[in-house]
């Protein structure tokens, strides 16, 4: 598998999504490598372009990632279907 890694990149140089909760990086395909903040949370470390093969390593601490919001958005739908 470490002959797939296109390159290791810090999370730093990484663009954060915060509504989709990914992270992703240019690929030189033209497209981006992406990896959920689930995944980073859960010790994955590779994240993968879905146009091509290539992967990189994203170099990072886990408790320096985002903290997770607390689940309010699912809190409201749930309530809000209760109510309806």
């Amino acid at each position: 598998m470490a002959d797939n890694i296109y390159d290791e990149i810090e999370i730093e140089d990484m663009t954060y999504d915060p509504t989709l909760q990914i992270y992703h990086y240019p690929c030189p395909c033209g497209d981006r490598f992406e990896i959920s903040i689930d995944d980073l949370r859960d010790g994955e470390e590779i994240a993968v372009c879905p146009s091509c093969s290539l992967m990189i390593r994203v170099i990072f601490e886990v408790e320096e990632l985002p903290k997770p919001e607390g689940g309010s958005a699912v809190q409201t739908a749930a309530t809000q279907v209760v109510a309806a």
